[in-house]
């Protein structure tokens, strides 16, 4: 059964493009890789420590909108910060555009 490709995001056009030219391959020893990537979750989504910290109300309003951009809850995004920052993944990059600066900034 051949599939429309007129219902297909753009993203999606592109993963199918791409498979069609055999640019996919099998992953060795499936289930192996399944497991070993099961684990790795479980053990970077296990939280069983809680802390507090002060930050600056603008740093948390802007960590506030990143969240929602990315469709997170906060406090996910800056646990996921921290844990990219102490694992050594943590990648700086310039940002495309500045945040919008809150309704009740009086600075500017």
């Amino acid at each position: 059964m051949e599939m429309s490709k007129d219902k297909l995001t753009s993203e999606e056009k592109k993963i199918l493009d791409s498979f069609e030219k055999g640019e996919w391959v099998s992953v060795p020893e499936k289930e192996a890789q399944i497991r070993k990537h099961q684990r790795y979750a479980r053990n970077t989504l296990k939280k069983d420590k809680r802390i507090n910290i002060r930050i600056s109300s603008k740093d948390l309003e802007s960590l506030q909108l990143l969240a929602v951009e990315d469709g997170l809850p906060y406090q996910t995004l800056i646990s996921s910060i921290l844990h990219r920052y102490v694992t050594g993944r943590f990648e700086e990059t310039p940002r495309q555009y500045e945040l919008k600066e809150s309704a009740t900034d009086t600075s500017g």
